[in-house]
């Protein structure tokens, strides 16, 4: 054999291969379900008030699920991560597809958080320890290309699930398919030591474990009164502690980026949020015709992404990155006209392409900004705090949009509202973008 040919894979790394395509797919496909089905969960339970919390809880919990399994992996090995991380994600779908009422659900989709806080860690640590590096670009593209299909299928599938046997199959028919997923992963990974001398999880799990709880609170405060000032007050202390230096101010450089990630995540996926709800409640469509525009913002968000990848002068990326943000708030500018009632909801499809387009553009450049401005032995934490900037500034973005929705009584000001507060966090994303391409001083 020549000594560059590369080694041949057991039948147990290949099992674990599908295993581990199989749960990106299925988690993927329960992000954009819950999204396009949430508004026929919502009028079933009678559970509008708390539709932003049916969101938000899911990712307030994932922090803590994502901090915690990062020591996890290191002293028990990524098995025991990986294994948790199913248990608990598992028990999350099995408490939304039986609950009885709207908190149970939000209850049951705040579980599935921390089950997928801890195998999105999972996951990447024990593929990357379980496969020779030489696989690992081409095992990370189709563990990114394993988030297409869903995208793309997942709303019109959802709603196919809905009409034929209810809300409730959208959770409990993924929870049927753990099972195999798990046999096909776990073996193999149980092969993988453990790190006896591996880091412990110590302050930062309660940190995390501080935001979380703060996240919630602010997610049950109905109006902007003392109990969500003060989960506001909890959380900034927490945030600072589990992000990098600089991240709450938008300090130049790296803190710059990590600021960026947050505004961009909390602004899309907020926004993404109250679209399905719009074009179900308020334009009178089905939840097969409201998915298309999630539908369209996967096609778009595919597109930009290819897009970026052909720029390669540094000058090039940069213009690429504010025109990706300016995008996104073009994009949200055009979902207010039919969504205030000026335009046909038809606006709202290209209005979300257009956001997906933007934010394809400029989503992979801030992961390698990263890496570019991380040295080699920190990348890892720093990877990791791009993730916890998304939870934590979406979860943040929810809950107020959640408190400006129940205020504007679901008419027409309630999603101007809504769209006022996403527009406000994509436009400082944008004043952003300059700082995020600095070097750091």
């Amino acid at each position: 054999m020549s000594p560059t040919a590369p080694t041949p894979l057991d039948p147990g790394q290949r099992a674990a291969i599908l295993g581990a395509l199989a749960l990106v797919s299925m988690l993927a496909f329960e992000a954009v379900a819950v999204a396009a089905a949430m508004p026929a969960i919502a009028a079933a339970l009678d559970g509008l008030s708390q539709y932003a919390l049916a969101f938000g809880g899911t990712l307030a919990l994932s922090v803590l699920g994502m901090v915690w399994a990062g020591p996890v992996c290191d002293r028990q090995g990524p098995y025991r991560a990986s294994l948790y991380g199913l248990l608990v994600f598992g028990a999350g779908l099995l408490v939304a597809g039986l609950a009885p009422g709207m908190l149970w659900v939000s209850a049951g989709r705040a579980v599935q958080g921390l089950g997928v806080g801890m195998l999105g860690v999972a996951l990447y640590v024990g593929m990357g320890r379980l496969l020779p590096a030489a696989l690992h670009p081409r095992l990370f593209a189709w563990m990114a290309a394993a988030w297409v299909l869903p995208g793309l299928l997942g709303p019109w599938l959802a709603a196919r699930l809905v009409e034929l046997w209810g809300w409730r199959a959208v959770f409990l028919g993924v929870a049927a398919l753990l099972p195999p997923t798990a046999l096909l992963l776990l073996p193999a990974l149980r092969r993988l030591p453990a790190l006896p001398e591996g880091a412990r999880a110590g302050a930062p799990l309660l940190w995390a474990g501080l935001a979380a709880g703060a996240a919630l609170a602010l997610h049950g405060a109905e109006q902007l009164g003392a109990l969500a000032w003060l989960a506001l007050l909890a959380l900034a202390p927490a945030a600072a502690r589990l992000l990098p230096a600089g991240s709450l101010g938008a300090r130049p450089g790296l803190p710059a980026v990590i600021a960026l990630r947050g505004l961009m995540a909390a602004s899309f996926f907020c926004t993404e949020a109250f679209v399905p709800l719009y074009l179900n409640r308020v334009a009178g469509w089905s939840l097969s015709e409201g998915g298309l525009a999630l539908s369209a913002a996967a096609v778009s968000w595919s597109l930009g992404s290819a897009i970026q990848a052909r720029l390669r002068h540094e000058a090039a990326r940069r213009r690429g990155l504010q025109a990706g943000l300016a995008l996104l708030l073009a994009g949200q500018l055009l979902l207010t006209w039919p969504m205030l009632g000026g335009g046909a909801p038809h606006w709202v499809l290209a209005g979300w392409a257009l956001a997906g387009l933007g934010i394809g553009l400029a989503w992979p450049m801030l992961s390698v900004l990263t890496l570019a401005l991380s040295a080699p032995a920190e990348q890892g934490r720093n990877s990791s705090a791009l993730q916890l900037a998304d939870a934590l500034a979406t979860t943040v973005a929810l809950a107020l949009a959640g408190v400006l929705f129940a205020g504007g009584q679901a008419g027409p000001q309630a999603y101007g509202a809504v769209l006022a507060w996403t527009l406000g966090l994509a436009l400082l994303g944008l004043l952003v973008t300059g700082r995020a391409a600095a070097p750091a001083r």
